[in-house]
């Protein structure tokens, strides 16, 4: 048999060091599948949703640190992905996503599953070209792997699935197909010294730190010593930076804490260190802001600088420190960190069993006492990622993921495939809201086809509850949020997987642990309360008048009932 396009993808992937790809078979996807089959040497991870091969992917190439490859056939099959493309697009981590497209004869045709896949990836990737003949291969593998690496994000080689099947000639592969390189980048002496001027003038300074800080907790412990600064982390930034740090006051935006708001605000000067924090309305006005970042496009993107240098943190922040002269008085870090201390104590007051329906504090707390010291945590965006800002302990060793820049539901439980696949002997959690893990329900057959141990915590409020409180906050009655949910633990079991429901606070704790302890899969479905608070550290005049609208609307319409319980739930502890 004639190697084939498919067959030279199939042998660039491999000597990329690609183990398996994930995905949904599809007529278009046949010479490539084939190929796969072939070869023998990489798996082929069966999901039920494209849209979760995509986001296993990226979780996939998240731990392992190379290449992650996803697959849909055409039309439909592909458009699924979109969705974890744009996650893992924005996350920063490389995929190779093949596309597979109908026959190139009937390419413009309106033909049978006709999309333009070429056109609909572009704002999703950093490469999304077609393979059209044989002449093109392997390099067009190669740039879209090399793309993918280099600028970490995505990459999409669409291919029409009979130019797949195409004979190709016996252009050789190079063994090494990516070249993964790691350049120090640093500012000029220039720019350090003016960078350390500010500073060395600056009488409250605070660090906003992010995901960009990731290998830098060493380097930074020392800035904020030399610097006598608190330290707000941003939610990306909380896996590498919250622990051992005597410096940290909390995080801030929609779901930090008071103490990490009004030390950002009550600041002279204000130093951001790898995070493109979005929130505008949380960057203090009268500050001097100072910024470090790789990515020099993103300098000044979200508020107006007094400086920006590019560089990595980690290197820069080095290079800084011994330009640092000037003493700096403890006193803004003294009350920062008794503010935080402060606030730490009357959230970690709420984490406990109460009365029934369970506290969802008190489920998060239980989790971060029992996980594995290097467990991995997935968490679906909305209130399982306000518990887990809040209440996950992290220790150096655990991973935290989400959809923390594209702020997509139903990510949790399709990420911890791809993290157990790519670690299977690793404790893998997924946070799943009731809304999350039922848009994706049906991949719960791929935790079984594939015999993966994670553990699907299921927050069971009977609500969209993080929609709910944007709309009291906006003064609206709740609408079109009311879940009606099975018995999530029966419906696991009819799946072959073991299912646990927990109503009583008193035995959640011996839930939780039956749940970790067991080596299969499990859905613990946990009843929580849908009136619990999240609210901000800031609350400004228009949310307070909002919500004051919203209770004055719930009882004129009849719904009185509510607010008793809300009053119960965050009042009457």
């Amino acid at each position: 048999m004639k190697r084939t396009i498919a067959d030279s993808i199939v042998e660039s992937l491999l000597n990329a060091g690609v183990k398996r790809i994930y995905g949904i078979i599809g007529d278009s996807l046949n010479a490539l599948l084939d190929a796969i089959r072939r070869s023998g040497k990489i798996e082929w991870i069966h999901v039920r949703h494209e849209e979760v091969a995509a986001f296993a992917a990226g979780a996939d190439a998240t731990l392992s640190g190379g290449i992650a490859v996803c697959a849909g056939s055409s039309g439909p099959g592909n458009l699924h992905l979109i969705n974890g493309l744009y996650d893992c697009h924005r996350n920063r981590v490389p995929v190779l996503a093949i596309a597979a497209h109908i026959p190139s004869s009937e390419i413009g045709s309106g033909f049978f599953q006709e999309t333009r896949p070429d056109m609909l990836f572009q704002e999703c990737s950093f490469f999304c070209e077609v393979v059209t003949g044989p002449k093109q291969m392997p390099r067009a593998v190669t740039m879209a792997m090399q793309t993918a690496t280099a600028r970490s994000g995505v990459s999409v080689l669409v291919i029409p699935g009979d130019v797949a099947a195409f004979e190709c000639d016996e252009s050789p592969v190079p063994e090494r197909v990516i070249h993964s390189t790691r350049p120090i980048v640093c500012p000029s002496t220039d720019e350090l010294k003016t960078l350390a001027d500010y500073l060395n003038k600056g009488k409250r300074i605070t660090l906003l730190c992010g995901a960009g800080c990731a290998g830098a907790h060493a380097s930074l412990m020392k800035l904020c010593e030399k610097l006598q600064s608190p330290m707000v982390i941003a939610l990306r930034g909380k896996e590498y930076l919250e622990y051992d740090n005597p410096y940290s006051v909390g995080l801030t935006g929609l779901i930090g804490y008071s103490s990490g708001y009004h030390a950002m605000m009550e600041c002279d000067v204000l130093l951001m260190l790898g995070t493109d924090f979005p929130y505008r309305q949380f960057y203090p006005q009268e500050a001097t802001i100072l910024q470090v970042d790789l990515d020099s496009s993103r300098l000044g993107r979200r508020t107006t600088l007094a400086y920006g240098v590019c560089g990595d943190v980690k290197t820069t922040v080095e290079m800084l420190l011994p330009l640092l002269k000037e003493p700096h008085s403890p006193d803004h870090l003294q009350h920062f960190a008794a503010h935080y201390a402060k606030v730490r104590e009357e959230m970690d007051n709420l984490a406990y069993p109460g009365r029934a329906p369970i506290h969802p504090q008190f489920l998060m707390k239980v989790i971060s006492d029992l996980a594995d010291e290097d467990a991995v945590l997935t968490c679906d965006v909305g209130t399982p990622t306000v518990w887990a800002a809040r209440y996950l302990s992290m220790n150096g060793k655990r991973r935290l993921m989400g959809s923390f820049n594209h702020g997509t539901m139903a990510n949790a439980m399709p990420q911890a495939i791809g993290a157990q696949v790519a670690q299977p002997g690793r404790q893998v959690v997924s946070l799943s809201g009731d809304g999350g893990l039922t848009m994706l329900l049906g991949d719960l057959l791929t935790l079984r086809q594939h015999k993966l141990p994670i553990k699907i915590v299921v927050f069971n409020n009977g609500a969209l509850g993080f929609v709910e409180l944007e709309m009291k906050a906006a003064g609206f009655l709740e609408f079109g949020t009311e879940l009606d949910n099975p018995n999530f633990a029966v419906l696991a079991q009819a799946m072959g997987i073991e299912g646990i429901r927990v109503e009583d606070p008193n035995d959640l704790e011996s839930a939780v642990r039956r749940a970790f302890e067991h080596s299969g899969p499990v859905v613990l479905d946990v009843v929580v309360n849908r009136q619990e608070l999240a609210m901000p550290p800031k609350i400004n005049f228009e949310q307070a008048r909002g919500f004051t609208m919203w209770m004055l609307k719930a009882v004129l319409n009849g719904q009185g009932n509510e607010i008793i319980e809300l009053a119960k739930t965050n009042l009457l502890r």
